[in-house]
């Protein structure tokens, strides 16, 4: 029996189908989920989450957020996911290097932009890496 995987952001529904396995960066390390594993709770991290189907791997960023495993349906929550494909290296790249500019000034800025910008620089790295290793 295949796992039913559903990847959802505040903006959309990355992900929603059916996989063999998921591989899930987490604050631990990755874990790996089979059909009938045990029922989990975990924060997710920015990275890359890896999901076999049909014989092939597809490969997301996800940035921070948490999954939840039970019975064999894998939920992630996450603040942001992209697959590999629909990555822009570029777009990544200047958005990465405007929040880098903001943080130099950090001093004026109030804590909680601190952290939302600093959240973009991680994703944007997660972004980078999924789709520099697949070169």
């Amino acid at each position: 029996m295949p796992l039913i995987l559903e990847i959802v952001t505040p903006e959309q529904r990355a992900f929603s189908d059916t996989a063999e396995s998921v591989v899930i960066p987490t604050a631990l390390g990755e874990i790996g989920v089979l059909p009938g594993h045990i029922p989990l709770l975990t924060q997710v991290e920015p990275g890359e989450l890896r999901v076999e189907r049909e014989g092939r791997t597809e490969y997301l960023a996800v940035g921070g957020g948490f999954a939840q495993i039970s019975g064999d349906k894998v939920s992630v929550l996450a603040e942001s996911a992209i697959s590999e494909e629909k990555i822009d290296e570029s777009a990544v790249e200047e958005a990465m290097k405007r929040a880098q500019e903001a943080l130099a000034g950090k001093e004026d800025l109030e804590p909680a932009e601190v952290e939302r910008l600093e959240s973009v620089v991680r994703f944007a790295v997660a972004q980078l890496l999924v789709k520099k290793k697949r070169r």
